[in-house]
């Protein structure tokens, strides 16, 4: 399979955070930049990895695994607003147009915070925690009423990434999607054995990037290009879960891509989710 041309490879680069923003004003980039140097949720985003990581032998659940996520819900949200999708979090609170990035930001980032109390039922662990956060944080950007509006959506988009719940916004369901994307190379959300070579642990290796980009047929193609066709195990067991029930179902098409070497040379195999 060729390689494709230079500018279509520029317009499937992964989403900058450092990068200008087609929003409506600079409230994301200002909240972003607020994140980033906040000792708290910096704090709490390397705490939570010590539950899932060296307590329990989970993969990375920290801050990389945040900012993975964080990029890639907003990479996602990029692309669907620019394919015409209507989100209806903020709308309905009442909030503006620039509120709608500005939730997905907060609840990537916050939405693993549970993980320093257990990391089984994190999920809910997450919502009293990234609340007092967020009651600290949000003064510094809106009024009170705001402030309770926003809050109630983050915390909403939180508590669905975990796919028991039912997702009621379209903020949410970008939070939902873009969990699942963090698999790379042993990255994936599905737990592994260290060392072994269970289907678990042969499909997340499997998996060498995962890139967002337009759709010819909609607004976003997720296409996950693996060297081993058990990484489809990966994106069928997971991925496909997150996207079922996220509102998104119909805006997000996956596409898996096996390339694979042979005695003849190359050997791609395309399969559509």
């Amino acid at each position: 399979m060729s390689e494709p041309a230079d500018d279509d490879h520029a317009a499937r680069q992964e989403y900058d955070p450092a990068a200008d923003h087609a929003f409506p004003d600079d409230r994301l980039n200002e909240v972003l930049d607020r994140i980033a140097n906040d000792p708290e949720i910096t704090t709490y985003l390397e705490a939570q990895n010590v539950n899932a990581v060296d307590r329990k032998g989970y993969n990375d659940h920290g801050t990389k695994h945040v900012e993975i996520v964080r990029d890639r819900a907003l990479r996602l949200y990029d692309l669907l607003k620019a394919g015409g999708v209507e989100f209806n979090g903020a709308r309905q609170q009442g909030l503006e147009e620039a509120d709608e990035p500005v939730i997905i930001a907060l609840a990537a980032t916050l939405h693993d915070i549970g993980h320093v109390v257990h990391r089984d039922e994190h999920s809910y662990y997450s919502i009293p925690l990234a609340a007092d956060v967020l009651d600290r944080f949000l003064p510094a950007f809106y009024d009170v009423p705001e402030q309770v509006r926003v809050k109630a959506e983050v915390l909403h988009a939180i508590l669905c990434h975990h796919t028991e719940e039912e997702t009621l916004t379209r903020e949410a369901g970008v939070i939902r999607i873009a969990d699942g994307l963090d698999m790379e190379r042993g990255r994936s959300r599905v737990p592994y054995e260290k060392g072994g070579r269970g289907i678990n642990t042969v499909s997340s290796q499997a998996i060498e990037s995962v890139i967002l980009h337009p759709d010819e047929e909609g607004p976003v193609q997720v296409e996950i290009r693996m060297n081993n066709a058990a990484g489809v195990y990966q994106v069928d067991s997971l991925l496909k879960a997150k996207v079922e029930g996220s509102l998104l179902e119909e805006e997000v098409r996956i596409v898996a891509i096996n390339t694979k070497e042979n005695g003849e040379g190359s050997l791609v195999e395309r399969i559509e989710l």
